[in-house]
């Protein structure tokens, strides 16, 4: 099966990248929530949370209600899965929560989570570090941004391992500065 280019998209931790977009969550469609992360700021998008939040003013971005892996969570998907194709119903997507904190308020933006089972600990802690480091300042913002997008136009190859995911997390977070 091939690719097309423009519809390549790549979950790394809590983001998605589609090319060279990075989005936190999967990438909206249509009126859907979503949250996506640009050299500008923070775009909130779908329907009732549109609307663009410069760096210059958000201080601190973070996340909440996303699903962490374990074994009960993971015996949970599966009852959920199993009843709602044998019942006909439950087409709902798990959401999260991105906080936005700005000088005078907290905007919540929603978006949907991409890993239905949730996401490991690690993936999730280096994911929190990583969206800290993007209000660390102007110039961390666009180069860690930058590794993202570039990362994401050039891989072809779907998702990444976990392991390959935690490094690059690791990497895009600061956390391993031997890389580049």
């Amino acid at each position: 099966m091939t690719r097309d280019r423009g519809t390549f998209m790549a979950m790394v931790g809590l983001f998605w990248i589609a090319e060279g977009d990075v989005y936190v969550g999967s990438k909206p469609s249509g009126l859907a929530p979503g949250v996506r992360l640009t050299p500008e700021g923070v775009t909130g998008l779908g329907h009732q949370q549109a609307g663009l939040w410069l760096w210059d003013d958000v201080r601190s971005l973070t996340v909440e209600d996303v699903p962490v892996k374990s074994l009960k969570r993971q015996v949970g998907v599966v009852v959920d899965l199993a009843l709602s194709v044998g019942l006909g119903g439950g087409d709902e997507a798990p959401t999260m929560t991105v906080c936005v904190g700005m000088p005078d308020e907290e905007i919540e933006l929603t978006a949907y989570v991409a890993a239905a089972s949730g996401y490991s600990q690690k993936e999730y802690d280096l994911s929190r570090a990583l969206l800290s480091r993007l209000t660390e300042g102007a110039a961390t913002l666009l180069t860690t941004l930058d590794a993202m997008a570039a990362w994401g136009r050039a891989h072809e190859g779907g998702t990444p391992r976990r392991d390959e995911r935690e490094r690059l997390l690791s990497e895009w977070a600061g956390e391993n500065a031997t890389r580049a």
